[in-house]
């Protein structure tokens, strides 16, 4: 079954569904150029580790025995006296470091290995969390100071969009085209929540051919292949939440497939 939306699918959005659906765009997006940039390019699927603490952070479970262990190899004298405290501590959570893996790709030119595009799809963790903002935002500025081109992604509505100067818009999501030959100007792409997603070259060498990313039909690939039909209630509202407007519109679309 097809997702029912023209465009991009809010339920898609969902934290608990996020993570796969940013996996599988990596490497849909490296599949669909890759036939398009060879012989002289390549896409690379590169990594980046970094740790995250705070509110917003994951607890890492510490195994009990580990614990009891450690507490079973002091040896108590028998003659301790027994003092009763005069206020009774309560139970508390700390903030554990969490290690954080985000995928992303790079164009390379096969002869030099040169990055010649960076291409990001945003994560939660880029648009809300301190420690991922700080570090996408970091890696942001050196791409912008290089000779690399920027492809930026966003398909998130939820969170703080990444800065641009000049006039802005308002935007469900985003597409940032920054060519390094002609910064600080760029191109973006704002459509909203009704809009089919756009398709849009990506920038390579000034005398080669622009390869076209039709990220729609990567959208709906991945949404098929995943069996994301199988895996949503539609008779419930997307998580994160939408405007008014968006969930009457919303809620007209899915009557009228038979999905509410």
């Amino acid at each position: 079954m097809p997702s029912p939306f023209p465009g991009m699918n809010p339920y898609l959005e969902h934290p608990a569904l996020w993570s796969g659906i940013h996996h599988r765009l990596i490497t849909a997006i490296a599949n669909d150029l890759s036939p398009q940039i060879r012989p002289k390019y390549i896409v690379a699927i590169e990594e980046r580790v970094y740790q995250s603490s705070g509110e917003e952070s994951l607890l890492i479970g510490v195994p009990d025995v580990s614990v009891q262990r450690a507490r079973t190899n002091i040896n108590q004298p028998n003659n301790i006296a027994l003092v009763t405290p005069n206020v009774e501590p309560i139970e508390v959570t700390i903030p554990l470091p969490e290690v954080i893996t985000e995928g992303y790709l790079e164009i390379r030119a096969v002869q030099t290995n040169e990055v010649v595009t960076a291409i990001e799809v945003l994560s939660p963790k880029n648009k809300q969390s301190v420690m991922g903002r700080l570090q996408y935002e970091t890696k942001r500025q050196t791409v912008l100071g290089s000779s690399t081109h920027l492809v930026e992604i966003d398909l998130l509505r939820q969170g703080k969009p990444m800065p641009i100067l000049g006039k802005t818009i308002e935007s469900d999501y985003r597409i940032l085209v920054s060519r390094s030959e002609v910064r600080p100007k760029a191109e973006l792409y704002g459509f909203n929540l009704k809009d089919t997603l756009p398709q849009f070259a990506l920038p390579l060498h000034p005398e080669d051919q622009e390869p076209f990313l039709n990220l729609q039909k990567v959208i709906n690939d991945i949404y098929d292949q995943g069996s994301y039909d199988l895996r949503i209630d539609y008779t419930r509202d997307p998580i994160p939440a939408l405007s008014v407007t968006d969930t009457a519109w919303l809620n007209v679309l899915l009557h009228q497939q038979g999905l509410r």
